[in-house]
This record gives structure tokens, sequence and C-alpha cells, in this order.
């Protein structure tokens, strides 16, 4: 399959659905499994902060034996807006998974997590322990995520949050002077290559995903994705004992975004809990996705 008709198939394997939110708001969710033909359990994601389906190259193969349901932010990705704008907070999003889970008929399933989207499954698994078999977080920790970031930097944990949590604070107040300056950068493959060789993120399998991926990121207002991530950076930390299912780390050991350490230190603290490393950053996903989805699968099965 050429590069073009991996693309092809990758996007037609998204389909979308609106779905109503606890407090009314319409919720753009999407699934892998658009005919309703993948035989294998499935997996609510709880995406990263303003990403999308096209950030998980492994799950949008037809043959990746997970059926994959998830949806888009609050205003992001053809989600609306919620009426009052500080219905961003990480228990909203929580209201959001269990809407799209019960449009889905999930009564319960495996969580998985990326980035802000940990805060969020493992938020749920407390306030709903019912609803959720088990946790798979990817590059993300259960609770103050600000004060983990730029951990390869060994900056102490209040200053880390200080620094973060400002500049989300100047980028929410100037992003909508940068955003038609964003939405006009011309994102291609030589893009993505550039991308790769900064350390932010490392080199991926499928570039033309990548691109896809950062189009997508990039239709969202900046100052409306800095006041998502203002809100969510005042999500506590979220208390492990209360914490019953199965759950699974897998960290980059170069994330800035989400301290690899604190991953480690979290899978410690749970009964019954793994942690594996793998050579990336905060995309380790588009970095590893085989490797990602290959764990992903024994979690499945130890979960049963």
């Amino acid at each position: 399959m050429t590069t073009s008709e991996a693309r092809t198939t990758a996007i037609a394997s998204v389909s979308f659905h609106d779905v109503l939110s606890d407090d009314g708001t319409v919720l753009r969710a999407w699934t892998n499994d658009p005919a309703g033909r993948i035989d294998g359990p499935t997996v609510v994601l709880c995406n990263g902060l303003g990403t999308n389906a096209y950030a998980w190259p492994a799950l949008l193969d037809p043959d990746c034996d997970v059926r994959v349901v998830s949806w888009n932010h609050r205003g992001v990705g053809g989600s609306d807006r919620p009426t009052d704008p500080s219905h961003v907070e990480i228990g909203h999003f929580v209201e959001d998974g269990l809407s799209v889970m019960d449009y889905f008929g999930i009564d319960t399933a495996v969580l998985m997590g990326w980035s802000m989207g940990v805060n969020t499954m493992f938020e749920l698994a407390v306030r709903h322990p019912e609803r959720v078999r088990g946790l798979f977080a990817v590059a993300g920790v259960p609770g103050d995520t600000f004060a983990t970031m730029l951990a390869p930097l060994r900056l102490p944990r209040p200053v880390a949050r200080a620094i973060t949590v400002n500049l989300a604070r100047v980028m929410s107040l100037g992003g909508r002077a940068l955003t038609p300056i964003a939405a006009r950068l011309p994102i291609g493959p030589r893009t993505i290559d550039l991308l790769t060789h900064t350390g932010f993120m490392f080199p991926v399998k499928h570039p033309e995903l990548a691109v896809e991926a950062v189009r997508e990121f990039l239709t969202t207002p900046l100052d409306w994705y800095f006041h998502l991530a203002l809100s969510t950076s005042r999500h506590a930390r979220v208390s492990l004992s209360r914490v019953t299912v199965p759950c699974a780390f897998v960290a980059g050991s170069w994330d800035i975004l989400a301290g690899a350490r604190d991953m480690a230190s979290a899978a410690a603290r749970l009964e019954d809990a793994t942690y594996v490393e793998l050579r990336g950053t905060h995309f380790v996903a588009m970095e590893q996705p085989d490797a990602v989805h290959d764990l992903l699968l024994e979690f499945i099965a130890r979960v049963g």
C-alpha cells in the first residue's frame, strides 16, 4: 500500500456522530469502525486536549482489532462551544465521556487516555467506577499535569507549574491575534520533518497522518485552546487510593508535557499497575504506534 493509499484508508476509517452532552453542548464524537465490522473489544479514548483521530495511526488501521470510540473537545473539531464558557473543566469532560458511552451503548469499557485525557479517564474512574474496566495511560498523569511539564529540565514542580500556567495565560490573551497566522501555516511533509528534528517530537512512522493531525489541530483558535488548557490546569491530583481497576502507563523518556518520572511514581502507588517507558516524546503514539498498540492489546487481554 502506498503512502497516499494508507492516508486515504485511515481517513475513511473514521466516522463522526453528533452527541448531546448533559449541559446541552453538542459534541462531535468519532469511531474507527464506521461499518461496524471490527470484531474486537471496545476502548473509549479520552484524547489529548484539542487533538484528533489522526494522532493515532495504529488505531486507524482496519486490522487494528480494537473498536475505538472517542470525541472532540468542546469548541474543537466540530464540537460546539458550551453556552457557558466556564464549562470546560475536567469534570465537564467526564460528563462528555459518559454521554458518548451512552450514545454508543457502552456500559463498561477499558478507557485509554493521552495527555490531559489521562486526567479525564482517572477522574471518570473515580466518579463512576461501575463504567470502567481498566485504564491505559499514554504520556499523561492522573492530575496536576502542569506541575509535571518540562520534566527533562529537572525543574522543581512549583517552578515548572508557574512557568507553564503563565505561558498558557499569555497565549490565551494573545491567541486571537496569532490564530490567523497559525491557520495559514503551510503544513506538509517538510513541516513534519522539521518538527521531528526539534526534540519536541521525534520522527514519526506515518508522516502523512501527522500532517492531517497538525492541520486539524490548527483549526482551533489558539485563544480557545489555551482557555481550555488553563481550565484543565486547575485539575488536582486524583486520589489513587480510590482507583480499583487495573492500570497501565506508557511514557516517553523525553516527554516535556507529561513527566515520565511522575507517571512511574503514579504506577508505583497503584496496586495493579504496570509502567513501560519508550524512547519517545509526548507524541510516542505517533513515533512508535506499533509498540503502543501492542501494549494496549496486552493490557486488554490482562483485563479480560
